[in-house]
């Protein structure tokens, strides 16, 4: 039986389609999903999304449905949101969520 990461995990694969600059690193206690090696989104066991947005994009992010702060230490950390499952449940919500991520990390000077 898959796990709610490893069926998040899938349904970004297949937003994301066959994007050579796109590749998948073990992070966080699971997978993240790079984009020319800087971290996009990744998938957590409970389902949530954690998106990279950056500072510009971090208050527009946290103002929608389903969106807080990311805090793996119980320290905020800016320019990372996580987002709650039922707000991405249909492909579009996470296609949404994935190009906001995209808006940010696709700027960054490849690593």
């Amino acid at each position: 039986m898959s796990t709610e990461r490893e069926q998040l995990a899938d349904r970004i694969r297949a937003v994301i389609g066959d994007d050579p600059n796109v590749s998948e690193r073990k992070m966080f206690g699971g997978i993240a999903f790079m984009l020319n090696g800087n971290m996009l989104v990744g998938p957590h066991k409970d389902g949530t999304l954690m998106v990279r947005v950056g500072p510009e994009l971090y208050d527009e992010a946290l103002s929608r449905p389903g969106a807080k702060e990311m805090d793996f230490t119980g320290k905020p950390m800016k320019g990372f949101v996580h987002v709650h499952p039922d707000k991405i449940a249909d492909d579009e919500a996470l296609r949404t969520w994935i190009a906001l991520a995209t808006q940010f990390v696709g700027a960054l000077p490849p690593k």
